[in-house]
C-alpha cells in the first residue's frame, strides 16, 4: 500500500476519539482507530496501515501489532466481501458448529482463514460470540446468524450471492 493516510474527515474522527483520553494516554485510542483504519483501507490491516496508526498514536509499531494480532475483529489479510466468522467454542461446538464450518469449507472450498478465489466469501472461525444460547452461530458484519444448520447455510450463501449480483 503506497501513501497510507486518513481522509481529512477521518483525520477528523480520529481526533475526536483521541480526545476522549488523557494527555499521554493516546494509546487507549487504538482500538476504535483500527477499525477505522481497517473500513479505510479495504477491509483489513496492512503492515503499513498498522505503521501509519502507530505513528497517529505516537507508540510503537509493535504495540499496534501485538493488538491487531490479538482480536479476531482485525483482518490482517485481504477478505472476501462476505466473512463467515463462526464460533467455535463450547457451546456452539456441542450443538454442532465443527459440523457447520466443515460444511461451509466444502460447499465454498475453502478452509478457515481462506477466502473464495472470487473475493466473495471468507471463512473465518473465532472464540466466544456471547450468543450461547443460539448455538451454533456465526457473525457476518454486524449480524449474527443463529440455530444454524445445512439448510441455513445454504440459504444464506444464495442471499449473499442475490445481494452481490443485485449491486453489480
Amino acid at each position: 500500500m503506497q501513501n497510507v493516510k486518513f481522509s481529512e474527515e477521518k483525520l477528523k474522527e480520529v481526533g475526536r476519539i483521541i480526545s476522549f483520553y488523557p494527555e499521554g494516554k493516546q494509546k487507549s485510542a487504538l482500538l476504535p482507530v483500527l477499525h477505522l483504519a481497517q473500513q479505510e483501507f479495504g477491509g483489513w490491516l496492512d503492515v503499513p496501515v498498522m505503521d501509519y496508526v502507530a505513528s497517529l498514536l505516537n507508540i510503537a509499531p509493535i504495540e499496534v501489532y501485538e493488538v491487531a494480532t490479538f482480536y479476531s475483529m482485525y483482518n490482517l489479510k485481504p477478505v472476501g466481501k462476505y466473512m463467515f466468522e463462526v464460533c467455535q467454542t463450547g457451546p456452539c461446538m456441542l450443538n454442532g458448529s465443527d459440523d457447520i464450518i466443515r460444511y461451509i469449507g466444502d460447499k465454498l472450498g475453502i478452509k478457515p482463514g481462506q477466502t473464495t478465489s472470487d473475493g466473495m466469501f471468507t471463512l473465518k472461525t473465532v472464540e466466544c460470540l456471547g450468543a450461547c444460547g443460539y448455538a451454533p452461530m456465526m457473525q457476518m458484519g454486524k449480524h449474527y446468524r443463529e440455530h444454524l444448520t445445512r439448510e441455513k447455510v445454504d440459504a444464506i450463501i444464495e442471499e449473499c450471492r442475490r445481494n452481490a449480483a443485485s449491486h453489480n
